[in-house]
């Protein structure tokens, strides 16, 4: 009996991939950078597993004798997003980015999409989401207008306040758009930004959902559910693989939450895949530019991942990794383009350093041979180094 569980702590980068200039983030190191301006990280638990070995990450010493495996992978896939990150981990790399729009949407989809919604829209522009419902939330809930947003990622984003239009209004627009948003403009995500509250503080709520395009080709998630293994997925893993490829889902976008879920579906499956995502980091903290909460989520997660250590058995391997960066110290507000560290705890307690991997997809290469599944075209797997 095998089970593979993996952590992907969301926007927790480790330095600049060598392109990342092509996306003006030259500089950017998530997790380096915010130590620094923390005066170091406290993470005991990642410190023993091996996260200082990595790279130099104030306050967290590599270790002569890490617990874990360490290494770090680069994205081969063009592009910095949740949702190519996600799918390169579990062996699809994109080979041509999602669209952007950094002037906003063309006239084309904007017009077709109010028309089949019956309203005008406000916005359209590349934005701060958290800044636009404060600049446009006044004149949204006086003229019933829908705010449509973008950011440097491939996303077309909808913001209504929940006492304008309901949660299922809003989740309906979202999906009208994913139908337009095709062919040329393959966006990677439609995500739905209901917020409330009173001007000048409004705030958005966690009932955020996004609506992914579907991945074109099979992931691990669906060679190990045709397998027949139990695949579950926690966090928002079921929206970035479009509702595919999976046995049981929990939904959440609250770290400790995930925490919990995790440990309970290692009481519910002793064979087969478990997949988290941690989302705060990268919505909550990264996207804000809020060090003390990414510093805060930090230790809460580290100590998150003790108590899951703590109930993994013999056959269990535990890879943290993530799936791009989200500086919250550069003048940005979005994705970087970064490495992301990979830690595998096996039941030896012993670890060796993986490396520098040349695409996210050696994970999901690994996690296939060590499962006997069968299907991953890309990718190089590293199962003899952590098992040696």
């Amino acid at each position: 009996m095998k089970r593979a569980i993996v952590l992907i702590l969301d926007g927790v980068g480790i330095g600049e991939l060598p392109d990342a200039a092509e996306y003006n983030d030259q500089g950017s190191n998530t997790l380096g950078n915010l130590a620094q301006s923390c005066g170091g990280l406290t993470l005991p638990i990642l410190e023993k597993l091996g996260l200082g070995n990595i790279a130099p990450i104030k306050g967290v010493k590599p270790t002569d004798k890490p617990l874990a495996c360490f290494g770090k992978m680069a994205e081969k896939s063009p592009g910095k997003d949740s949702t190519s990150g996600h799918w390169e981990l579990f062996g699809l790399v994109l080979k041509e980015p999602f669209p952007t729009y950094p002037d906003g949407f063309p006239d084309e989809i904007i017009k077709e999409f109010e028309t089949k919604i019956r309203h005008r829209i406000l916005g359209n522009l590349a934005a701060s989401g958290t800044e636009i419902i404060k600049k446009l939330g006044d004149e949204h809930i006086a003229t019933k207008r829908p705010i449509v947003y973008t950011s440097a990622d491939s996303v077309f984003q909808i913001a209504c306040h929940i006492d304008v239009f309901s949660l299922d209004e809003l989740y309906g627009f979202c999906e009208i758009a994913r139908a337009l948003l095709h062919g040329k403009h393959n966006v990677a995500r439609v995500i739905a930004r209901p917020f409330t509250g009173k001007s000048p503080s409004f705030y958005r709520t966690k009932d955020r959902r996004d609506f992914s395009v579907l991945p074109p080709e099979p992931t691990l998630l669906d060679f190990a559910k045709d397998k027949g293994l139990d695949v579950i997925v926690i966090g928002k893993i079921d929206d970035l693989f479009s509702h595919r490829g999976y046995t049981k889902s929990y939904h959440s976008v609250n770290d400790l939450e995930c925490v919990d879920l995790t440990l309970k579906a290692m009481d519910q499956i002793n064979n087969g895949l478990i997949i988290v995502n941690f989302i705060q980091f990268d919505m909550d903290w990264g996207h804000r530019n809020d060090i003390e909460g990414f510093n805060q989520g930090l230790i809460e997660i580290d100590q998150g991942i003790e108590r899951i250590i703590e109930k993994t058995d013999g056959d269990d391997l535990l890879f943290i990794t993530a799936d791009h960066g989200n500086d919250p110290t550069t003048a940005s507000t979005d994705h970087s383009r970064e490495y992301v560290p990979i830690l595998v705890l096996t039941a030896k307690r012993t670890g060796t350093d993986l490396g520098t991997r040349k695409t996210f997809s050696d994970l999901a290469k690994t996690i296939a041979c060590y499962l006997d599944i069968e299907g991953i075209k890309n990718g190089q797997n590293f199962l003899d180094a952590c098992l040696a």
